[in-house]
């Protein structure tokens, strides 16, 4: 069945391991998935990703088209180092801001990621850039 919002399904699954105290998670691939982790990796909520060809990452009689990202999550003491996730723009009601309004969460202490016309960058980046974009989600 398709996905009609793969960065919530994205965001979802990563919460859903997280809170199962998964080592890793497995989400299928695309060129934007893979740069929001990185991002994620790059501030610290991520430990890292293999992207896994669709013959591996089959289970049981699922066949998979589409490879996967396998992605390793981040424990601190035994706690997750992702608080929270939130999906800002949805596909029923996109969320663009100009480069003023970028959003700030938790005061500094979370990241937003934002898709502009240089690529997809953390808030703070798209700030020193001057640039503005659709708001994808929230990590704190």
């Amino acid at each position: 069945m398709p996905v009609t919002d793969p960065i919530a399904d994205y965001l979802t699954r990563v919460r859903n391991a997280l809170q199962a105290r998964y080592k890793r998670v497995d989400v299928p691939a695309s060129g934007l998935k893979r740069e929001i982790t990185r991002i994620l990796i790059e501030q610290g909520y991520l430990s890292g990703f293999t992207d896994v060809p669709s013959e591996i990452a089959t289970e049981g009689n699922e066949r998979h088209k589409q490879n996967f990202l396998r992605i390793q999550l981040r424990y601190v003491d035994g706690r997750s180092a992702i608080t929270g996730l939130k999906r800002i723009s949805k596909p029923g009601r996109r969320m663009y801001v100009p480069s003023g309004d970028l959003p700030r969460v938790l005061n500094g202490l979370g990241i937003a990621i934002i898709s502009t016309s240089k690529g997809v960058l953390t808030d703070r980046r798209a700030r020193e850039l001057n640039v503005g974009g659709e708001v994808l989600c929230e990590i704190w």
